[in-house]
């Protein structure tokens, strides 16, 4: 819950059940990825500044970088608690983090997450600074990981051709987050996930990806420790991602 006396933090602690769970009884990436979103809505709406009041002026808050990195998840019938705060900000970046911790308050994991802000309209990101809730309310708790490196497009690898359907869309009519990374995480099979776990997620959202679109997903894996991976649609990047592997 939310401290009354300092709003600069917010946690919130969930219960994994069995039906959440991947095949090795843990916290599927895709999961984490959802409560993430989640936590940050939650802390946004409990300065006022979270969906129902940007809607009013036509705008919203867009996830466009993640990184985030395990030492372990969550086990199958445990509970565990998400952290967030924000570290900084700029005109058109908000930077919040997250901590991950066991039931005995043991941190497993860290997240860095980028945000904007964008004009439903134009699709154009807005000037965060006129947002005057964000000063008062960063934070000096610390983020140990290091910010995400830089994702440069593939030049040689392989390709799976995906259209985006229905289920893969949100209510902003763009394909969902955690869509992105389900058919990235689709990419290797059950052999490896079996052997090996991801130690450290990086995805960089460059450009929005509509219901109807075709795109190639691209995997560089000369490295099986580090693959390297984009979903290009027409030549375009239109998501960049980076998955750092390590034995179970």
């Amino acid at each position: 819950m939310n401290s009354d006396t300092d709003k600069k933090v917010f946690s919130k602690t969930y219960y994994l059940a069995a039906g959440e769970c991947n095949p090795q009884g843990e916290m599927p990436l895709t999961l984490l990825m959802t409560r993430i979103i989640e936590v940050a809505t939650f802390h946004a709406n409990s300065w006022g500044a979270g969906y129902a009041r940007l809607i009013q002026d036509n705008q919203v808050w867009v996830l466009s970088r993640v990184t985030i990195e395990m030492n372990a998840y969550p086990k199958v019938n445990t509970d565990y608690t998400l952290t967030t705060w924000i570290e900084d900000y700029n005109r058109h970046f908000s930077q919040r983090n997250m901590r991950l911790d066991d039931a005995d308050g043991n941190p497993l994991g860290y997240i860095r997450t980028i945000w904007m802000v964008i004009d439903m309209s134009t699709r154009a990101s807005v000037d965060i600074s006129q947002l005057g809730y964000i000063s008062g309310n960063v934070s000096d708790l610390s983020c140990p990981i290091e910010p995400m490196s830089r994702l440069r497009p593939i030049e040689e690898g392989h390709a799976v051709d995906y259209t985006f359907g229905y289920m893969d869309c949100d209510f902003n009519r763009h394909v969902n987050t955690v869509r992105y990374l389900s058919h990235l995480m689709n990419l290797f099979d059950m052999d490896c996930y079996d052997h090996y776990f991801i130690k450290r997620m990086e995805i960089s959202f460059i450009k929005e990806t509509r219901y109807g679109e075709t795109a190639q997903f691209v995997i560089d894996d000369t490295n099986a420790m580090d693959s390297r991976m984009s979903i290009t649609v027409d030549g375009d990047d239109h998501v960049r991602a980076r998955f750092l592997w390590q034995q179970r």
